[in-house]
């Protein structure tokens, strides 16, 4: 039996990723360097590009070529394009064919002319988000909302659902998940969350006044650089910019681009910005080297991608071993007023617990509130259960449910997030999954290296790094989530890990 299915799917395959690439590289440039005017044709770009992509998937030859490929399974390395692929494992095949299955079934269900409609709809209504982010207005933003929302709800009934539209939507980022599953988990992570954050608000928690002193753009970005190169960010392969909404952007395999927002007089917000968007730049440069350029090469799931940078974030970046080091290099290269703050006065103000109305900038026991609210409304919206025009005022409501505080205009309310505008409806639960991956996976690296923060305190990553790098990045998708996490973990997903870490770190800490 020959091959010849292998060498054509891997050649598409291949072409797929350059044209993925291509898209994501307009895609950071429009939120980073392009003019404002530039949008309109950015849009035509993009939307051409995503649906010469769609094209090239669900085209005969792909169909064809994956169905050689089936039949050619058992060969055990196919011929190397001019040595251009790198031979996969028999694991690794298997995974390959399944991801390349799950891709063509997806895009063979979306009429090309959606895939165009939707591009174009999202940049543009990015770009009108921006705006109206800036400008704290709904009003303007709300109609390029509307058509993405009815392209959305045209997705979901093109994909096929059994109970919600949100299902296909939530599979898209999350795969197999669905809210018959999530919902019930999502419910019980906040019935326990709810009385503990009750419990640790009401304790003594410090005002943070050390974290407003004045500190320049250039200086934050100067001690942010400092911390990426001390975890082992490879500048030769990526790079950090400044965006309204900070990201992550996978441009090639040896090229990441990280991007964060400065406020002077709050650094948290760039610090902890990057080192969260640096935990995805890792992972998206770790992949082993036989799945580099091919469809595995990426995140299993947003909720496994969204681990590594909350891990990262706040796992080790609020860590008192993390600022046992860097502390003295803050106070004395970038902040000398920093001399008068003990050092436990510093560290429980950057853990402090305090219903914020900005997710980004939320503490670690409050952020998974925010989801919760973003998973309601966005299911709503999608099931036409929620209007747009009630929109900001569920959202209001919403944060005084769960949070006990009101946004007082809607740049600090509904308009915070720019996933929307990305047509991303199913996104948001990803990040609260993140959160209970991360807890789970810190607990099994503190038992599998009891005396890995002690490393920490001196400012050295490389048991953290490679023990993440053999565990999550190098398998890239060839573990399904959920086997990826029984096979770091030993269980399934379990909010238990998260509960009991937030219980010890901040139910424990002598008043």
């Amino acid at each position: 039996m020959n091959s010849k299915g292998w060498k054509a799917l891997r050649k598409i395959d291949h072409e797929v990723y350059l044209l993925k690439h291509v898209s994501s590289l307009l895609g950071w440039d429009q939120e980073t360097y392009m003019p404002s005017r530039g949008i309109e044709e950015r849009a035509e770009q993009i939307s051409l590009l995503e649906t010469l992509i769609h094209e090239k998937i669900t085209s005969t030859a792909t169909k064809e070529a994956l169905e050689h490929a089936k039949e050619e399974l058992e060969i055990e390395n196919e011929p190397s394009e001019n040595g251009l692929f790198n031979p996969l494992t028999p694991i690794q095949r298997v995974a390959f064919l399944r991801e390349w299955n799950r891709k063509l079934d997806r895009a063979s269900r979306i009429p090309k002319s959606l895939v165009s409609r939707i591009s174009y709809a999202t940049s543009v209504g990015q770009a009108k988000w921006a705006q109206a982010r800036k400008e704290a207005s709904f009003e303007l933003f709300k109609p390029y909302l509307q058509e993405i929302l009815i392209l959305t709800r045209e997705l979901a009934a093109a994909l096929g659902y059994k109970d919600t539209p949100y299902d296909p939507l939530l599979d898209e980022y999350e795969p197999g998940m669905t809210c018959e599953i999530l919902s019930p988990l999502f419910q019980q992570l906040q019935k326990n969350l709810a009385p503990m954050l009750e419990e640790i608000i009401t304790t003594s928690n410090p005002e943070d006044p050390c974290l407003h002193l004045p500190f320049p753009k250039e200086a934050q970005e100067d001690f942010g650089k400092r911390i990426l190169q001390a975890i082992g960010f490879p500048w030769d392969r990526a790079r950090l910019d400044v965006s309204v909404h900070p990201f992550t952007s996978t441009l090639g395999k040896d090229d990441v681009r990280i991007t964060t927002r400065y406020n002077p007089t709050y650094f948290p917000t760039a610090i902890f910005g990057i080192i969260h968007e640096a935990g995805h730049g890792l992972y998206d440069l770790g992949f082993g080297e036989e799945i580099r350029g091919t469809i595995l090469a990426e995140g299993v799931s947003l909720g496994i991608h969204e681990s590594q940078s909350r891990f990262w974030e706040n796992f080790i970046g609020r860590h008192r071993a993390f600022w046992t080091y860097w502390f003295p290099i803050l106070r004395k290269d970038y902040l000398p007023a920093l001399e008068q703050v003990p050092f436990d006065t510093f560290l429980k103000s950057i853990n402090r617990v305090c219903p914020s109305l900005i997710r980004v900038e939320a503490d670690e026991v409050t952020y998974p509130l925010h989801i919760l609210l973003r998973y309601n409304l966005e299911k709503a919206l999608i099931e036409d259960t929620l209007s747009l025009s009630d929109l900001p005022a569920a959202w209001n409501d919403g944060m005084e449910e769960l949070l006990g505080i009101r946004p007082s205009h809607d740049g600090e309310g509904v308009l915070q997030d720019i996933h929307w505008s990305m047509g991303s409806f199913g996104y948001f639960p990803t990040y609260a999954l993140g959160t209970l991956y991360a807890a789970q996976f810190f607990s099994s690296l503190l038992k599998q290296h009891p005396h890995v923060l002690r490393e920490v305190e001196r400012g050295e990553y490389g048991t953290v790094v490679l023990w993440l790098r053999e565990h999550v990045h190098v398998h890239g998708k060839v573990f399904s989530a959920e086997e990826l996490c029984r096979k770091i973990s030993g269980s399934p997903l379990d909010s238990k890990y998260f509960l009991q870490y937030v219980r010890e770190k901040y139910l424990s800490i002598p008043k």
